[in-house]
């Protein structure tokens, strides 16, 4: 929350005095959605201002290729994304390793200095102290490792779920990428968990695994698009990648509507229970 009002605020006073802006994920990053959705919602910001024309946008990403996702690329993502950054004037530098951030300027390995008013980057994430340094729990980047199940190897009664989770990149990249860890994900991840902790109380051999599939909506200021892995490791059973106005105004409604339970302090997920009921998957049972 404070690098998000540290963001807004530098942003208000960027309004005031406007210059290049660079965007985009340091080497060994694994969750590049957000630093597409920040470019491109800032492309739109300005146009709307009418001060697009006095901001060059920067795109750096270790990503062989914009639209790699770390992920190897989802269906016709990288032919969409090339083409979206040509449309709107984002110079992309696709498989860069930033040397050093200075005031002003990103230093890259490669020589090249680019100079910013306003930059944001997505870091590569390591694992907390008190986990990472656990003999035998986590690999060398502090990630615990898990096995089929959610479970550690070396530690049988510890499970792991989310973005703590140690998993191999999709593919090996000539700058180190990571393999991103999506909410839709990590959903399929607790459901195992959940499982597999029941069935060890219970002494039941029976185990489930997450299905790792990969979905996500990126907001793009005033369209979208949608990836589709299913599962994120290939080979995939369904790979796609989708633009439309849809993924925004998606988007805009998990706001509101995850606004609207924070305020009320509602926690259970009880109207998307109303629509899956409504689907003919849930039976459905009012919350207490």
């Amino acid at each position: 929350m404070d690098h998000a009002e540290q963001a807004w605020g530098s942003y208000q006073a960027f309004l005031k005095n406007p210059g290049p802006i660079v965007v985009g994920a340091g080497q060994g990053a694994s969750c590049f959605g957000p630093a597409y959705e920040m470019a491109f919602i800032l492309d739109t910001d300005l146009r709307k201002k009418k001060l697009r024309k006095k901001v060059p946008i920067y795109f750096v990403t270790p990503e062989p290729y914009v639209g790699h996702m770390g992920l190897a690329g989802v269906g016709a993502s990288r032919r969409l994304m090339e083409d979206e950054f040509a449309e709107h004037s984002i110079k992309p530098i696709p498989n860069s390793s930033i040397k050093e951030v200075q005031p002003g300027k990103v230093l890259l390995e490669d020589g090249q200095e680019i100079p910013f008013r306003y930059s944001m980057f997505i870091p590569p994430f390591a694992g907390v102290d008190a986990v990472a340094s656990t003999p035998g729990l986590c690999n060398p980047k502090g990630f615990v490792n898990i096995d089929a199940y959610q479970a550690n190897p070396k530690y049988k009664n510890i499970y792991s779920v989310g973005v703590c989770v140690a998993i191999p990149p999709v593919e090996v990249t000539p700058i180190p990428t990571g393999a991103p860890k999506t909410g839709y994900m990590i959903e399929s991840m607790v459901s195992a968990a959940v499982h597999n902790i029941k069935a060890d109380i219970e002494n039941d051999p029976k185990r489930e695994t997450a299905t790792w599939n990969a979905i996500c909506l990126a907001d793009m200021g005033d369209t979208g698009v949608a990836f589709v892995a299913l599962p994120q490791m290939a080979p995939r059973n369904v790979t796609w990648a989708k633009k439309g106005k849809w993924v925004h105004l998606a988007k805009i409604a998990l706001e509101k509507y995850f606004l609207h339970k924070m305020k009320r302090g509602v926690s259970e997920p009880y109207y998307e229970k109303v629509i899956l009921k409504a689907l003919g998957i849930l039976k459905l049972e009012k919350p207490a």
